[in-house]
């Protein structure tokens, strides 16, 4: 039977689904709930103290992301900035085409409205992916037609942290509007979880909308932006009033707002150190379970080789992931069989299934993403224990 610890450790390991917050985001939020409460449209003090603020978060997450202040959308998260880039490009442009472009492996955020424009009238393709979870850009670039409106393509998978070629893929597209003198199709990446690990220099990757989130870079939750380049026209989905632009209507969460600029810029400052150090962890993880347990491979790209440092997505082959990961909850080690958006459905990740595993390989799956709270100590502590739970299971 299972060995129960003598003390048992809280090991978090999901952090491609949530993090903390950092206490210097909590340290330069608390202003804002108590003292610096104003609404910012309010031509009073502590209304023009938090426009203030509220002009300083834009400013420095537009120079982070090398963008104007004016190109920066906050939101009530990822989710809602996908939807305006999604559904406020699509409703400016309708009458210059239908068709749209993703790929097979986007989160929800993404495939769910471009399901629901293709029960609409939209003409959608969605590019399927390689063995590692690549999208192949010649492929993308040969499904781009004169009626081609938006192509929308993950910076990073959440499940198994490939990175996919955005660059490359904004060259190209840039590349076919000069050669036929479009302004579309216009370029959207979710990039929400490679904001702390990725240069995300929106003129280097030649994107035209960008989403990032504050739950994914130890920010609050329910706070995002949409960086939308100038001159691109979005329809709201929020209105009733003038904020952001006339782009999402509602008093500012100046709290939250201040929060994710600030997790943004530690990440984003930070980011080279903490990933060569997250991906050490991830990789003496994956050589302590080729060492101690048969039957295993790794979902993606090889560590190192254009993958999120921090991600560690294991096929355990003969037993069920649910149960698996239900089995680490008792010994206080916490990760996830996928998106955590899909956690409470039994049907196996599509991520996977996209990049041709089976439905079993895809039930037996776990994700490991490292944070700031990771040391050698917690995979030595999941070490102990791992090995006979997969035993046992099997």
């Amino acid at each position: 039977m299972f060995t129960k610890p003598k003390i048992k450790r809280e090991i978090y390991l999901d952090h491609a689904a949530t993090t903390y917050c950092d206490p210097e985001v909590v340290k330069a939020m608390l202003p804002y709930f108590t003292e610096i409460y104003g609404n910012p449209s309010s031509l009073y003090q502590k209304g023009r103290e938090a426009n203030g603020a509220l002009n300083d978060s834009r400013r420095l997450v537009s120079k982070l992301i090398n963008a104007l202040p004016e190109n920066i959308i906050f939101t009530g998260g990822g989710s809602e900035s996908n939807n305006l880039a999604i559904y406020g490009v699509i409703k400016a442009y309708e009458s210059k085409g239908k068709h749209i472009i993703t790929s097979a492996i986007e989160h929800h955020a993404i495939l769910h409205p471009f399901e629901d424009l293709e029960k609409n009238g939209w003409e959608v393709t969605y590019l399927k992916v390689n063995k590692q979870g690549f999208v192949n850009v010649d492929d993308l670039v040969k499904a781009i037609r004169p009626d081609t409106i938006l192509i929308s393509i993950m910076y990073a998978n959440n499940e198994v942290g490939t990175i996919e070629p955005i660059a490359d893929i904004g060259r190209e597209i840039l590349k076919y509007r000069k050669e036929n003198n479009s302004l579309h199709p216009f370029f959207h990446t979710d990039a929400c979880q490679a904001a702390g690990y990725l240069n995300l220099d929106v003129e280097k990757l030649h994107v035209d909308l960008m989403t990032i989130n504050g739950s994914k870079i130890y920010g609050p939750k329910g706070v995002g932006m949409l960086f939308a380049r100038r001159g691109l026209r979005l329809k709201p989905l929020i209105v009733g009033g003038g904020q952001e632009r006339h782009l999402r209507a509602g008093t500012e969460n100046v709290p939250a707002i201040v929060g994710f600029a600030k997790a943004f810029e530690l990440v984003q400052t930070q980011l080279d150190i903490e990933s060569v150090r997250v991906g050490e962890l991830a990789s003496y993880l994956w050589k302590e379970l080729q060492n101690k347990i048969p039957n295993l491979k790794l979902n993606g790209p090889e560590l190192g080789k254009k993958r999120l440092p921090n991600n560690l997505n294991i096929t355990f082959f003969g037993i069920e992931g649910e149960a698996l990961l239900l089995y680490l909850d008792e010994y206080g080690i916490m990760c996830s069989t996928g998106s955590a958006c899909t956690s409470e459905s039994l049907n196996p990740s599509h991520v996977l299934l996209a990049m041709g595993l089976s439905y079993e390989e895809s039930h037996g799956s776990l994700r490991f993403t490292f944070g700031h709270c990771n040391t050698k100590k917690d995979v030595d502590y999941i070490m102990k224990y791992l090995p006979d739970i997969i035993k046992q299971l099997r």
